[in-house]
């Protein structure tokens, strides 16, 4: 009896097991099924390491391209020239005082009118000359002393003229070469700056020379008006044809 009511149970559990391999087979035959994603740890690991360095390539490009950008930005700065000039300025300052210095009285500023003058009216006093052209070279020795000291604070006054505008251009060159973006500004500046002392010690020299030139008439005049004096002295005191009365008529005929 058990024989007989398992037999349906067996037959039943076959039935489903051959039935199984038909329904399974259009899931496995299945495109969409078929495809599995896989991940490589290691595959992807070296992916990235692949893009980082890739990366810092990209960068280290990058910042060379802005390295010689900014090389050649300072280039352009060193290269760029100063706005300002003070070149103008200082050679009228310098024109001013040459000007003071041809204008001399009597006694240029020249080695042979220096020798000529003084070959005439200075040093030794000739014997021979009368007395009034003692007196008319007298005169003429004043008026180049005098001269020589009207010149000399001419050049004074017009050498302290220049000191405001120095000062000003001085001014603006310092702060042009502070403010300098590039090599050559600041050496453009720095030169004006030596131009600028260059013009005032022209300007000194100048104003040595005025007053050494005053002075130096002055003593010239001293000296030869010493030999002068010496030798009308001499004059006055030969002997010479004394004084002779004599009849004297006054009021036409002394009637």
């Amino acid at each position: 009896m058990n024989t007989l009511r398992s037999r349906p149970r067996a037959l039943s559990l076959a039935a489903f097991i051959l039935a199984m391999p038909l329904a399974a087979s259009p899931m496995l035959t299945t495109p969409a099924a078929a495809q599995w994603i896989v991940y490589d740890p290691t595959n992807y690991a070296q992916n990235v390491l692949t893009a980082a360095r890739s990366l810092e390539q990209i960068n280290n490009q990058i910042r060379s391209l802005q390295n010689e950008a900014q090389g050649l930005i300072n280039q352009a700065r060193n290269l760029a020239n100063l706005p300002y000039s003070a070149l103008q300025q200082i050679q009228q300052n310098v024109q001013r005082t040459q000007q003071l210095l041809q204008q001399a009285q009597n006694i240029a500023f020249d080695v042979q009118s220096v020798d000529r003058m003084f070959q005439q009216q200075y040093g030794s006093v000739s014997l021979s000359a009368t007395d009034a052209k003692l007196v008319s070279d007298a005169r003429t020795r004043w008026q180049n002393t005098v001269g020589g000291l009207q010149d000399a604070m001419r050049v004074q006054a017009g050498v302290v003229g220049n000191i405001d505008t120095n000062r000003a251009q001085m001014s603006a060159l310092v702060s042009q070469s502070q403010g300098a973006q590039g090599a050559l500004q600041a050496t453009q500046a720095g030169n004006q700056l030596l131009a600028l002392q260059s013009q005032q010690l022209s300007d000194l020299i100048a104003l040595m020379s005025a007053n050494g030139r005053a002075t130096a008439l002055t003593e010239a005049e001293r000296a030869t008006a010493a030999a002068q004096g010496r030798e009308q002295r001499r004059r006055f005191l030969t002997p010479g044809t004394s004084y002779q009365p004599g009849n004297a008529q006054m009021f036409g005929n002394g009637n």
